[in-house]
């Protein structure tokens, strides 16, 4: 006979499996909103516990299942990683240790400890021994309490990089773009830094899926980025036939965008990339290049391995490993090990370009820093991996099997949302020390200066949707926030780099403050900071929280431009994305637009009150907004390059697939027509916003530092 479920579907969750759920973090009930608090299907609950390992199918096998968790936490003399943060008091896992109980430490640097004072930073090795013989072991992160902060105040240029297009590239912006954009804007415009999308390796397919929020690997770069003429074999094969048509063919691509409204097509650019990079490769390494790559495969390891290995499994099987031959999908099988050695000289060509990729990284924040910016290049990190690609293949005992992470229905989408990327399992990740996060967290602080973390909240819980069903069919499955922020404050002070969250949207108390006290920056646009605890009104500048990145827009919201004509409201009609009549949405924004640039007015950064605001020169209007961004005490302000040129469509709006070119837009400017990066050097409009910047961040800080004047707050600095 089939187990009985617990509940039927949809009803409400059961004591038993409630204590059961409580026990492995995963919830029963969230809220939305204040005063409002929704009861999650009682299946939902029985499905993430099922990813957990945990058999909650029956009221027999949940009661069977709350017995043995509760009686392994009562046993176990230490969980299975434990925080200990240098300068504050030491954890519970530690106090509550029966007196008397030996430790010894096997430090990340080779030592042996019996105490945890005075420990370097790292993940070690614990062991408890208790009088009685008892013994427990677990990974014990030692680290520094608080992130790096940004060297003063300053301000930066926000870009995707594939839209930035040179008279160089070939047909998409590449890493020799993003140095000399980093080159020319710390050198020329005295910008801080630049941040970019994320630049991780897409699942290669027909079409390749173009966002760059659902990677292959969030581990390695992407090769599509490699500006291959700065390759230094190039050199050897430049005059190649083969080469010189595919140079010829990169130039129409090029020509195809800046010049005949093409969308930036990624496979088009990566087809002719791979057949040059293939030629590249031929070309035998010199003896000092060949050590720097062979000391480059030992320092990657196993996982650069696993990432060659799944992308030549790929060029013969497909890119989706799910429907591999069986064997081929353990990455640890004799088959799979078979096949390696068969793909050898393929699985050593994806070995090299993450190598080459790697060293045009480094190139691009080597520029940025050569050209005085403090902070460089800021990479993002995307939540999560597509469940098709080299991650997902490689790291299959961490992820939660049959789940997919997404977010609850709330006031901007009543289905909720399922970005369809497998989840990493807390438990798995507790139990190992959370090695696969911190090797990630280490390879994106190599070459960067900052990170985004796209939807930091996650470091907290995840909306888990069980595969098949709709997004409301979800429950929240929390994660060791302290675990996780202890590493993130402990890799990013080992490379002196700075984090950025982006923690809009609907959060639970306590977890703004928790990324504040560790130094995470947080992320503030400008059209949604109100004061939503009072009037509603737009909150004034010397309101708005030093710890942030400050912007006017995203890569998910409209240009700014777009925003100030109300033409977002008329792309999203167009598109057929609206709830309500256009009349009533066109109001609305009109009415939202209107508060802004009144209070723009008030503060004299527009013009006076009492003139006609409708009449402001749409250039005015934006560097307005950005003389706002620059007086309020954010740490860091970033001006959305598109804004700079006043492109007018969004790169990616959400809620549609095929009916909108999500990422697959160059920019532009007000008309449509692509601007380069030459283009961009040239632009007396670039200039002028760039120096409203420079010159409004500058004076904030030269008040903050001497007396108070005309009623602006002083800057923090801590």
């Amino acid at each position: 006979m089939a187990p009985q479920p617990v509940e039927p579907p949809g009803a409400p969750p059961g004591r038993t499996l409630a204590r059961l759920a409580a026990l492995h973090g995963v919830a029963t009930s969230y809220s939305p909103a204040p005063g409002r608090t929704v009861t999650v299907p009682a299946d939902a609950v029985v499905a993430a516990l099922a990813a957990l390992g945990v058999d909650a199918s029956s009221e027999k096998a949940a009661r069977a299942a709350l017995a043995a968790g509760e009686r392994e936490r009562a046993e176990r003399l230490l969980p299975p990683t434990v925080v200990l943060v240098r300068g504050e008091d030491p954890p519970a896992a530690l106090t509550a240790l029966p007196s008397g109980t030996r430790l010894r430490v096997d430090t990340e640097q080779g030592e042996v400890r019996t105490t945890a004072d005075d420990l370097p930073w790292g993940v070690h090795r614990l062991t408890a021994t208790a009088p009685g013989g008892r013994t427990g072991r677990a990974h014990l992160i030692v680290a520094p309490p608080r992130l790096p902060a940004p060297v003063g105040r300053g301000y930066g240029l926000l870009v995707q990089l594939y839209s930035l297009l040179s008279r160089r590239s070939w047909g998409m912006g590449d890493l020799g773009d993003l140095a000399e954009l980093a080159g020319w804007a710390g050198g020329t415009l005295g910008a801080g830094f630049v941040q970019v999308n994320p630049l991780h390796a897409a699942v290669p397919g027909s079409p390749t899926d173009p966002s760059p929020y659902r990677p292959s690997s969030r581990r390695f770069p992407d090769p599509v980025h490699l500006r291959v003429e700065n390759v230094p074999e190039y050199a050897s094969v430049a005059g190649h036939e083969r080469m010189r048509s595919l140079l010829a063919e990169a130039a129409a691509l090029r020509v195809a965008v800046l010049e005949r409204g093409a969308l930036i097509d990624r496979d088009a650019v990566w087809r002719l990339k791979r057949q040059a990079l293939e030629l590249v490769h031929e070309v035998r390494l010199a003896p000092k290049r060949r050590a720097a790559y062979e000391a480059f495969l030992a320092e990657q390891g196993q996982e650069l391995e696993d990432h060659a290995t799944w992308c030549a499994l790929a060029e013969v099987h497909g890119s989706d490993w799910r429907t591999w031959p069986a064997g081929l999908r353990d990455p640890r099988s004799a088959e799979t090990a078979r096949a390696r050695h068969e793909l050898r000289d393929r699985v050593d060509f994806h070995c090299r370009l993450a190598w080459l990729t790697d060293l045009q990284l480094a190139e691009a924040q080597r520029a940025a820093r050569e050209a005085g910016m403090d902070i460089g290049i800021v990479h993002d990190l995307a939540v999560g991996m597509h469940p098709q690609g080299a991650d997902a293949w490689a790291q299959q005992e961490y992820c939660a099997a049959g789940m997919s992470v997404g977010a609850p229905p709330d006031a901007f989408n009543a289905r909720g949302q399922d970005w369809d990327l497998p989840p990493w399992r807390p438990d798995r990740l507790a139990a190992c020390g959370y090695a696969p996060f911190r090797r990630l967290l280490r390879a994106l602080f190599r070459h960067a200066g900052a990170l985004r973390i796209d939807h930091v909240l996650g470091l907290f819980r995840l909306w888990w949707i069980p595969r098949g069903r709709p997004p409301t069919e979800g429950t929240y499955v929390r994660y060791d926030a302290e675990a996780m922020l202890a590493l993130l404050v402990l890799e990013a002070s080992r490379a002196g780099a700075v984090v950025i969250g982006e923690d809009l949207g609907t959060d639970e108390p306590g977890v703004r403050e928790a990324l504040r006290e560790r130094g995470v920056l947080g992320t503030s646009v400008l059209w949604f900071e109100r004061d939503f605890e009072g009037d509603g009104r737009p909150l004034p500048p010397e309101r708005w929280r030093t710890g942030c990145l400050a912007t006017a827009t995203t890569h998910d919201l409209p240009p700014t431009a777009a925003r100030l004509t109300g033409e977002h409201v008329t792309l999203r009609h167009r598109l057929g994305l609206l709830t309500r009549p256009l009349e009533q949405e066109r109001a609305e924004a009109a009415a939202d637009t209107a508060e802004w640039l009144a209070l723009l007015a008030e503060l004299g950064l527009l013009h006076g009150p009492g003139e006609e605001r409708s009449a402001v020169p749409e250039e005015e209007a934006i560097q307005a907004v950005h003389r706002f961004l620059a007086r309020t005490p954010a740490r860091m302000v970033g001006l959305w390059l598109p804004d700079a040129v006043g492109d007018r469509r969004p790169q990616n709006l959400p809620g549609t697939r095929d009916q909108y070119p999500n990422w697959r837009l160059p920019m532009a400017d007000a008309r449509g027509r692509p601007v380069t990066l030459e283009d961009l050097a040239a632009s007396p409009r670039v200039r002028a916003l760039a120096e409203v910047l420079r010159s409004g961040v500058r004076d904030t800080v030269r008040v903050a530092n001497g007396a108070e004047r005309g009623g602006r707050r002083r800057v923090e600095t801590a």
